[in-house]
């Protein structure tokens, strides 16, 4: 994050799935015993107003708006307690994803990595108290119809437990970027679509949907 608050290429996007109870039903999966984590990488951001490609490798993309934590120092096996320190502040995140592709391969590097499939912004807000991150809600919508809406409170790991977990498997770097995981309601982008990701503290992520070219 620069000093204007203005995103900058993360070193590294860690997510966690399955961390609502109502998305985690509506994919028919039960939640997870701890965070489960995957990757997204760095070559997948884009910023505000920039376009989302629809890959010609998929027939199934889907939007995913998340509470984005950005990390502001060196963090390594931390605990809970110690989290909201390390945290530089919040951003506005969306983990599209190529369903289709994410149920037929084993892993889901390819579903989540294309170009494009990380759009994060507008600016990183930081947190004012210890409990902030309970009080945050992510709004998703789809051409002005509201797809997603949840609250950080509703989260299975909290805010806390998330970062400190991933501090004990990987060390956290300034500007290291954490999706936290999807509400109930993902569905599908078309090319023409405006998705909009809004966390009312900091501002709303509009990204266009546009057709990708077949090589």
């Amino acid at each position: 994050m620069d000093p204007s608050g203005k995103i900058e290429r993360p070193g590294k996007i860690v997510c966690v799935g399955r961390n609502y109870a109502d998305h985690a039903a509506e994919m028919g999966n039960v939640l997870p015993e701890r965070p489960l984590l995957f990757l997204k990488p760095p070559s997948s951001v884009i910023g505000d107003g920039e376009n989302i490609v629809l890959p010609p490798d998929s027939e199934q993309v889907e939007h995913e708006g998340e509470i984005g934590v950005v990390i502001g120092r060196r963090l390594c096996r931390i605990s809970p307690a110690e989290a909201p320190d390390g945290i530089a502040g919040i951003t506005c995140v969306n983990d599209v994803t190529a369903r289709d592709l994410q149920r037929t391969d084993s892993q889901w590097t390819r579903a989540k990595g294309f170009d494009t499939f990380c759009p994060v912004g507008p600016r990183v807000v930081p947190l004012t108290g210890e409990d902030d991150w309970r009080a945050l809600e992510v709004i998703c919508r789809v051409n002005g119809e509201v797809r997603q809406h949840g609250r950080a409170k509703e989260m299975h790991f909290g805010i806390p437990e998330i970062v400190a977990y991933i501090s004990r498997i990987m060390t956290l770097e300034p500007g290291d970027l954490i999706a936290t995981g999807t509400p109930a309601g993902v569905g599908p982008l078309r090319a023409g679509d405006m998705v909009e990701v809004e966390i009312p503290q900091v501002g709303i992520l509009s990204n266009p949907v546009v057709a990708g070219e077949n090589i």
